[in-house]
C-alpha cells in the first residue's frame, strides 16, 4: 500500500499559489474525484494502479500541520514512512524545475517538518516542484501569493512532463526512479 500526500492549504484564498503545488499537481492528475474524510482530516482519493493500493490525499489541516493528517492514514493503514510520496514546493529551485529526494531533512519547509515530527521518521520520497525565490518579498508573502501566468504556463508544461510519474512510481525500484526522473531534462 502507498500513500502520496500533496501538500497545500484547503481554502479558496489559496488556490493557484506557490504553496499549493501539490495541491494543483494531483488536482491536474485526479481533477475533483477527491472525497473529504473529516475523521482523517483530508481530501482523498482510494485506487488501484497496479494491483498496488493506493492512497491520495491533501491534507485539510493547513500547511504546517500536514503531519497530522499524515499520521492517520500511517496509523490506520499500517503504512511504513518508505511508502509514502509527498509533493511539495520548494523555493530554492527556479519555477517548473523538479527533483525527486529520499530520507532527507525538512530543508526549512514547515509542511515537510510537521511530517517528520509526527511519523518520526524522514525515510520517504519527496517529489520536490521549484516555485522560485524573490528576495524582496517576505517568504511567507510570497509563498501564499499566486502565481503570474508565465509561471503557470511553464507548470502545466511540468504537470504534463510528470504525468506518469505516478504510476511509475507505483511500479518502479525507488533507485531507478530517481534515477529517471532527477536526470530527465526539463523542457
Amino acid at each position: 500500500m502507498k500513500l502520496i500526500v500533496g501538500l497545500g492549504n484547503p481554502d479558496k484564498e489559496y488556490v493557484n499559489t506557490r504553496h499549493n503545488i501539490g495541491f494543483m499537481y494531483l488536482d491536474y492528475l485526479y481533477g475533483n474525484i477527491f472525497q473529504e474524510n473529516k475523521k482523517f482530516k483530508a481530501l482523498e482519493y482510494i485506487t488501484t494502479i497496479n494491483d498496488e493500493k493506493v492512497i491520495i490525499i491533501k491534507p485539510l489541516t493547513y500547511m504546517n500541520l500536514s503531519g497530522e493528517a499524515v499520521i492517520k492514514y500511517v496509523n490506520y493503514y499500517k503504512i511504513k514512512p518508505e511508502d509514502i510520496l509527498v509533493i511539495q514546493d520548494d523555493l530554492d529551485m527556479e519555477v517548473g524545475r523538479s527533483k525527486l529526494l529520499f530520507k532527507h531533512g525538512d530543508g526549512g519547509h514547515n509542511g515537510i517538518k510537521n511530517i517528520i515530527l509526527n511519523i518520526g521518521s524522514n525515510e520517504f520520497l519527496r517529489l520536490k516542484i521549484g516555485i522560485g525565490k524573490n528576495s524582496s518579498i517576505d517568504t511567507k508573502d510570497y509563498v501564499l501569493g499566486k502565481f503570474n501566468i508565465d509561471e503557470m504556463k511553464i507548470l502545466e508544461n511540468k504537470f504534463a512532463n510528470l504525468n506518469n510519474f505516478i504510476n511509475d512510481y507505483i511500479i518502479m525500484n525507488r533507485d531507478v526512479l530517481i534515477g529517471k526522473y532527477n536526470t530527465k531534462i526539463d523542457k
